[in-house]
């Protein structure tokens, strides 16, 4: 029974750290990438007009619109994530702009990131959905804010049953 409630509560506190880890993994290219799209500085930068430009090209109905509501997903969203507020909206949103991403341009440059293809947008894209899954974890703002439940609970329901 000793070693059963060990390894949960080592498995607890690999969760913590993995759901926190895949935030960051998310967070932090969506943030560059916002700021590049928003205001134009960075590794990304590309401003609102010249997006707009890229999204016309593709042929993307409003582009200035949709420019606006990426870049501030992305800047937004990234600022969330890494604050681990509200990631599950935010995480299944990002999953949404990377899934059509995908799609619309990097599909046809194959597989290798370095060639503009699907390598990056699609595992952004699976990360995200994880975490829309999975939620923030215990590691993160919203945990603290609004998840004040006693769980000891669950965890001697949980050793009742491992006996």
């Amino acid at each position: 029974m000793a070693q059963t409630v060990s390894r949960q509560q080592s498995s607890e506190a690999t969760t913590r750290w993995v759901l926190a880890l895949a935030r960051l993994a998310l967070g932090i290219p969506m943030l560059i990438s916002g700021v590049g799209k928003v205001f134009a500085i960075g590794p990304k930068s590309m401003g609102i007009s010249g997006f707009t430009g890229f999204l016309a090209s593709l042929g993307v109905p409003l582009p200035t619109i949709a420019a606006w509501g990426v870049g501030l997903l992305e800047l937004v969203g990234g600022v969330l994530l890494l604050a681990g507020l509200a990631v599950r909206l935010v995480s299944a949103l990002i999953a949404i702009d990377m899934l059509v991403a995908t799609g619309l341009y990097h599909l046809p440059n194959g597989y290798p990131a370095a060639s503009g293809g699907i390598e990056l947008t699609l595992t952004l894209t699976l990360v995200a959905v994880a975490l829309a899954l999975s939620g923030p974890g215990v590691l993160s703002i919203e945990h603290v804010l609004f998840d004040h439940e006693d769980h000891s609970a669950d965890s001697s329901q949980s050793r009742a049953i491992d006996r």
